[in-house]
């Protein structure tokens, strides 16, 4: 397709054609090739769940350290925010509160055993 386009005194002559790869103007003695969008590929990516127990909630240890105090038994039951253990590392003790109300079902661990970053506490119920 041919076309003389006229902007203000200027007249220019413009050709469009449609190729393979995209569409190409041409205008006097320059040529735009303007490319075609490629399709893109759209990857699902496959979720795996590990299954959990919605009725047990399990306290974990932030950071590596030495249990120095346990503030519950099994059986209590707990407030959200309520301190469960004392942690020290680093020589600084770090309480661990509990993050939801529930009633502790198993403590795991005992006073001044050293524990790793991620091992399980408590578990509540």
């Amino acid at each position: 397709m041919k076309l003389k386009l006229k902007l203000k005194d200027k007249e220019y002559e413009v050709e469009i054609s449609e190729k393979e790869e995209g569409v190409k103007v041409k205008v006097g003695e320059k040529e735009f090739i303007f490319e075609k969008e490629k399709k893109k590929e759209v990857s699902t990516p496959q979720l795996s769940f590990e299954k959990r127990s919605f009725s047990e909630k399990e306290i974990k240890a932030p950071i590596a350290g030495t249990v120095t105090e346990i503030f519950v038994q099994e059986g209590d039951v707990v407030k959200k925010g309520q301190k469960i253990i004392l942690l020290s590392a680093m020589k600084m003790e770090n309480e661990i509160i509990s993050d939801s109300d529930g009633k502790v079902q198993k403590i795991l661990v005992k006073k001044e055993q050293k524990v790793k970053e991620g091992e399980i506490l408590v578990v509540l119920k």
